[in-house]
């Protein structure tokens, strides 16, 4: 977690690391010792860098156009916009917030609310990138039937993907664990400020300190008096509506990302290394069902011996080429 990490204007590519904002335990502390803290980080891997030759790439065009196509993607559809993934070669090894932390301990919200303050200023200013906006192109083109995401940054839809199932939720709202009731993130970040103006004072310097320092976010992590509010219609816990670690998806939201895979006749899976099983467990569907399955990235996954096609490369050219030839 003390990686040092370049900002976004760095110039070699990588993204600011706001991964460890939302995160909360660090190792070898008593929060540590709540749910699962095994690290994230690059897979060992030689794939990474391989570029799929233009012949094949075409022939993963071919094997899609014409069928009804479901997509699944994961975080490496949204490195270009600014947020870091978990698994690709630049990663920041980190211990991901889990749900029985942030449940069991009243410390690890304050924790993580106030890390996640720093974070949401840079994480509401992502916007979709040529990788969000061809896949939206293509969805008349091919057709696609919708979209499943793993990512909580709603950039599909706001691209013009649509249908969007957000597989583990979206990060721009709050849900109550006592009474279900949704609110907005960015009212919650404006009262987040009010209660803590001490914090609210320092929130650019913290974000800064947090990019670069070598320490990482050592001082935000200062947060035992950081102030969080309960849910104003019940009194209960508000929660960020992901699906933290040790959490399970919403059924209804599982249930529609099946329909859409057993409707489809081929499911195209963008930038998803499937470590997660609720998106390898869409491909295993597909497969069962007799389904197509191409997987476009840059490294390895854990679906690579169930692909009918594996290409390899990155997202926003191959996406973005395959718009155009569909186009003309």
């Amino acid at each position: 977690m003390s990686t040092p990490v370049p900002g976004p204007d760095a110039g070699d590519g990588r993204s600011a690391d706001l991964g460890r904002w939302f995160s909360t335990a660090l190792p070898g502390t008593a929060l540590g010792a709540l749910g699962r803290r095994r690290a994230w980080g690059p897979l060992a891997s030689s794939a990474y860098g391989r570029r799929s030759s233009p012949a094949e790439l075409a022939d993963g065009l071919s094997l899609l156009h014409g069928k009804p196509v479901a997509v699944l993607t994961g975080a490496g559809i949204s490195t270009g916009s600014g947020l870091p993934d978990y698994r690709g070669p630049h990663a920041v090894p980190r211990s991901p917030m889990t749900y029985q932390e942030f449940t069991g301990s009243d410390l690890a919200r304050r924790r993580y609310w106030a890390r996640s303050s720093v974070g949401w200023t840079r994480f509401r200013a992502a916007r979709p990138n040529p990788g969000h906006i061809a896949l939206a192109r293509l969805g008349p083109a091919l057709p696609i039937l919708g979209v499943i995401t793993q990512n909580v940054d709603d950039l599909h839809r706001r691209a013009g993907s649509a249908p969007v199932v957000d597989l583990h939720g979206r990060l721009d709202r709050v849900r109550c664990l006592g009474c279900d009731a949704l609110i907005g993130r960015e009212g919650l970040h404006r009262r987040l400020l009010a209660m803590n103006p001490g914090f609210a004072a320092r929130l650019d310097q913290l974000a800064r300190e947090a990019e670069t320092a070598p320490d990482g976010d050592a001082e935000v992590d200062r947060t035992h008096d950081f102030r969080y509010p309960p849910c104003a219609l019940c009194g209960g816990v508000l929660k960020p509506d992901v699906v933290f670690f040790g959490e399970s998806a919403r059924p209804g939201t599982v249930h529609r990302a099946t329909a859409l895979v057993e409707a489809a006749q081929a499911l195209l899976v963008l930038g998803s290394s499937l470590s997660v099983q609720s998106g390898l467990r869409l491909v295993r569907r597909a497969e069962a069902a007799g389904a197509a399955v191409v997987i476009l990235g840059d490294g390895p996954t854990r679906g690579d011996d169930r692909a009918t096609l594996r290409l390899h490369g990155l997202l926003d050219p191959v996406l973005t080429g395959w718009a155009e030839q569909l186009g003309r």
